[in-house]
């Protein structure tokens, strides 16, 4: 695989989302720019806050989560890179708070910010890092993930946005595969259970038909 080049974090712009669990991108994009010791710089012509750190341009699209891709495409093709070389950071409701799994690819899983990047890098073969954020036992999956965490659930969370900074350093040095070789998950394996009624929860990488044409989210 291609060296990385850019990491994306997603999330939206403003202090009303500031610590929210739709953010988690720009929070393991913060604690990159601490430990390189660089500084955001707002570029408004590219949609994006920018940070050079040490062989890698950190991005944190201005967009709106929901037109992610238009800071990212121009990015990439600007400095002519292939999307093998842009790793993307971002929250996924199918896992629980406190952890993180690296993909080499694949598509959007209902995640707006990714329908946005695939559709403007052109392909779905580019690296990601999801961080759980968990799934809500209501059926409001807007509030949830525009909602902040809860104070127990901040432990677990500093915990996975410390190892998700430290897997993006180890995907730099070492390469994307023996990042994710040494910071996915593994899974015991046992005999699958049948949920009780009403406790079906969303598929791996799937987010709810409410949130994905949710207005709150865009622009």
């Amino acid at each position: 695989m291609e060296p990385i080049r850019i990491i994306v974090g997603l999330g939206n712009p403003g202090r009303d989302y500031a610590e929210t669990r739709h953010n988690v991108g720009f929070m393991v994009l913060d604690r990159l720019a601490r430990r390189f010791n660089v500084d955001w710089k707002t570029d408004r012509a590219r949609k994006g806050e920018l940070a050079a750190g040490p062989g890698v341009l950190l991005v944190k699209p201005q967009t709106f989560m929901n037109s992610s891709g238009e800071c990212v495409g121009p990015l990439m093709r600007y400095f002519k890179f292939q999307p093998e070389q842009v790793l993307v950071i971002y929250d996924d409701i199918s896992f629980p708070v406190g952890t993180m799994r690296l993909r080499a690819g694949g598509s959007a899983g209902g995640h707006n910010g990714m329908k946005s990047l695939i559709a403007h890098l052109g392909t779905e073969k580019f690296p990601r890092l999801r961080v759980g954020i968990s799934a809500p036992g209501q059926k409001n999956m807007v509030g949830h993930v525009l909602g902040k965490f809860a104070p127990d659930e901040r432990p677990l969370l500093e915990e996975a946005l410390d190892k998700s900074a430290e897997a993006a350093c180890v995907a730099l040095k070492e390469g994307f595969d023996m990042a994710a070789n040494r910071f996915n998950i593994r899974k015991e394996k046992k005999k699958k259970e049948k949920p009780a009624a009403g406790e079906l929860g969303p598929a791996e990488g799937t987010i709810p038909e409410e949130l994905v044409k949710s207005d709150v989210v865009r622009e």
